[in-house]
């Protein structure tokens, strides 16, 4: 008898599609960043589709509120698992998960896969953002804790708030598009200053050699904005880089929290002579 043909999969959000989907045509993000069209239903409205970001952000925070000190890890989908970059990408995730950081990818395959991979075999924790795509991209078989996201700047939100540090491995677009962001959120004091870390010397000199003969020399940038990056194409050097900036933070931390019960100690004490 012959074999059933499988039929593809598609992501909308939780929900898992097989086969054709009825009055489903392209993706969330497109529908909403469409211009005006008239709408034949209340769940074609621009209301409807706020309650559905508000539902995404509620289940994204829900489902990393407790992950503790994570790492975000960027880069090519079009990489197979011969690639040396894919070797590398599964290898320091897995010494940073050793050090106590879960590991956050976009979920799918290539490179963040091999971060997932590199995680999980550590037995660290290992994270999946997916996104809803026109084309198939399904999670990949080392994620631990999954989420589908129909909307890029929820999953994007997810990728910043819960990182201490961003790993940005040769990529195209869509990789450039997460490391200027980060560096924007950065240098504009949007977020605290993270480890950001460019693996691959070879693939990113040519891109800084641009930034530092016209932005820089144009002064369309500082030359401390170029310090927010690390370079590197030593796996050593890269978790050093984010496990130092992390043991620095915890130190900072406890400092406060001392300098704040000293401080309360000496008021109580105050209010007890006065009393």
């Amino acid at each position: 008898m012959p074999r059933r043909k499988k039929e593809p999969e598609r992501r909308r959000g939780a929900i898992v599609v097989r086969g054709k989907s009825p009055g489903h045509e392209g993706t969330e993000d497109q529908k909403l960043l469409r211009s005006r069209e008239p709408a034949f239903s209340f769940q074609e409205t621009d209301t409807w589709r706020t309650l559905r970001i508000m539902g995404e952000f509620v289940e994204g925070f829900d489902a990393l509120a407790e992950v503790g000190p994570a790492v975000s890890i960027f880069g090519s989908a079009r990489v197979g698992r011969r690639n040396r970059y894919y070797g590398a990408a599964r290898r320091l995730a897995g010494a940073l998960a050793k050090q106590g950081f879960a590991i956050i990818t976009g979920g799918g395959p290539g490179i963040m896969e091999a971060a997932n991979r590199g995680a999980k075999e550590a037995g660290g924790v290992s994270i999946g953002c997916n996104i809803e795509l026109p084309f198939e991209q399904g999670l990949n078989e080392y994620v631990d804790l999954g989420m589908e996201f129909r909307y890029f700047f929820v999953r994007k939100v997810m990728f910043v708030k819960y990182a201490e540090a961003f790993v940005i491995f040769p990529g195209g677009f869509g990789t450039l598009d997460e490391l200027f962001e980060a560096l924007t959120l950065i240098q504009t004091g949007k977020v605290e200053h993270f480890p950001v870390v460019l693996y691959g010397k070879d693939y990113w000199e040519g891109l800084m050699e641009w930034i530092r003969d016209k932005p820089l020399y144009e002064k369309k940038v500082s030359p401390q904005d170029l310090e927010l990056l690390t370079i590197t194409s030593d796996i050593d050097e890269a978790c050093e880089a984010i496990t130092h900036h992390h043991r620095s933070r915890e130190l900072e931390r406890k400092e406060a929290a001392s300098q704040q019960a000293t401080k309360e100690a000496v008021q109580e004490a105050d209010a007890g002579r006065g009393a």
